[in-house]
């Protein structure tokens, strides 16, 4: 079992500024993934010095994503696929409890664990079971449904 550390997200998502809402992996393997994410100000999930609870839901989906999204983006050999466009998103939210929301400047802490895959050529479907945590405090608990298909570049 393989795991990667300190890795830029954007090596395994399509997502760029400003709906990025992961920083860094800082441990993936095929079955679960960690992040970081620095909440600032400018964020478009950021409504009154805090961050909201789509955002939350978001640096989850991102975060689960990462297991599946980097089937797409790196080869065999962990080399990084060229031209690769793929699309996601959330297909349910099986179960959400948002325990508090983080401020600009907090640093949010995202675990994600693989519950079930279904991988086919051209898309996967998955559950993941993910927590969110500033510090030692739980900001999120959810199962979340994601879908991932690779696309045919225009």
């Amino acid at each position: 079992m393989e795991t990667t550390s300190t890795v830029d997200i954007q090596n395994y998502l399509p997502h760029r500024a400003p709906l990025l809402m992961v920083d860094l992996i800082l441990n993936i393997d095929a079955t679960s993934v960690e992040t970081v994410f620095l909440i600032k100000e400018d964020n478009v999930f950021v409504d009154n010095n805090l961050f909201i609870e789509a955002g939350l839901i978001e640096n989850t989906a991102q975060t689960c994503s990462a297991i599946v999204g980097k089937k797409y983006f790196l080869d065999e050999n962990g080399e990084e696929n060229e031209n690769v466009n793929v699309i996601g998103f959330i297909s349910a939210l099986k179960t959400v409890k948002i325990h508090a929301l983080p401020k600009v400047g907090d640093s949010i802490l995202t675990k994600a664990s693989l519950v079930s895959k279904f991988p086919t050529e051209d898309y996967t479907l998955c559950t993941m079971s993910c927590k969110s945590f500033l510090e030692d405090q739980i900001l999120l608990e959810c199962e979340i449904n994601l879908f991932i298909q690779k696309t045919i570049p225009a």
